[in-house]
């Protein structure tokens, strides 16, 4: 299949882009700067400009574009930056796909399970509504800014990510120096709920997404059991061989990251209830064997 990829320089696209060309996959990348190389296509998010020439033929197209929620410190500047990178962007691409004489059969954009807010100890599906705060209202509008494809018949999926346990980027990519040198613990009282998932399964489940008909609307991609921050350290600690034991204040975590804290200490115990009824299979359903894959 010929499939356009957007936000193919962070960790999941990256992933997924090399996911699909080792199986054959023609893939057409949209950069914001000036296309360098055969397989990259033109767009402003912002402006609302998407070349149509990249997104002619294609069967489907999966969009991750967004500023990193935890590169900076939530002044209002980045807050207005992380909203608008995500519905800006997203509104522009659903127009295009929506204008197309031929648009593809699915479109696959990225949300996250920050949709859902604080769940504290109380599991939540896809069929569970909004929280509240800044980062649910950004999934709120990111998934609402994708009607126009959607009205015009393509299907269209929202990939609830959790936390994906990498090395390479992410919020786990910072965990892991942190405790390679033993000074790795629990974060606040560590009684919130991670909700996790290995990279390997997490760009498989945006790929089942691709393949599977059936599947529209919000899918949560996180592993089928969420764990505590407690229980989520303490495996770290096992699979690293190192101390987990020094937990960092709830205090010193808002002095430090400011609003972004409140998320961080947040809990969400998300399942993939639409993912485990499509007969999707996890590779690395246990916190361990996610931990080393990411190895």
């Amino acid at each position: 299949m010929r499939i356009a990829v957007t936000g193919s320089t962070g960790l999941i696209g990256s992933a997924l882009v090399r996911s699909l060309r080792a199986d054959g996959h023609e893939v057409v990348r949209f950069v914001r700067r000036p296309p360098a190389a055969g397989d990259e296509a033109r767009w402003d998010p912002a402006g609302g400009y998407v070349d149509p020439a990249g997104l002619a033929g294609c069967a489907a197209v999966v969009h991750l574009a967004g500023a990193g929620v935890g590169e900076h410190r939530w002044t209002s500047a980045y807050k207005k930056e992380i909203r608008d990178s995500r519905v800006l962007g997203t509104a522009a691409l659903a127009r295009a796909l929506a204008a197309l004489g031929e648009p593809p059969a699915v479109f696959v954009s990225g949300s996250a399970v920050g949709y859902y807010g604080d769940t504290g100890d109380r599991a939540v599906d896809e069929d569970a509504p909004a929280g509240h705060g800044f980062l649910p209202s950004v999934c709120v509008e990111w998934e609402a800014a994708a009607e126009p494809a959607r009205a015009a018949g393509i299907r269209t999926a929202f990939a609830r990510t959790g936390l994906v346990v990498a090395r390479e980027g992410g919020a786990w990519g910072k965990l892991f120096p942190i405790f390679r040198a033993g000074v790795g613990g629990r974060l606040g009282n560590g009684r919130q709920y991670w909700s996790y998932i290995s990279l390997h399964d997490e760009i498989a489940a945006l790929r089942h997404i691709i393949d599977t008909p059936g599947i529209e609307g919000p899918v949560n991609l996180t592993a089928p059991e969420p764990l505590t921050n407690r229980q989520v350290t303490a495996a770290m600690g096992r699979v690293l061989h190192r101390p987990a034991l020094l937990p960092v204040p709830a205090l010193a975590l808002r002095i430090v990251l400011g609003e972004f804290a409140e998320d961080v200490l947040g809990s969400q115990r998300a399942r993939p209830a639409r993912l485990l009824e499509s007969g999707f299979v996890f590779r690395h359903p246990g916190i361990e064997d996610a931990i080393r894959a990411a190895m």
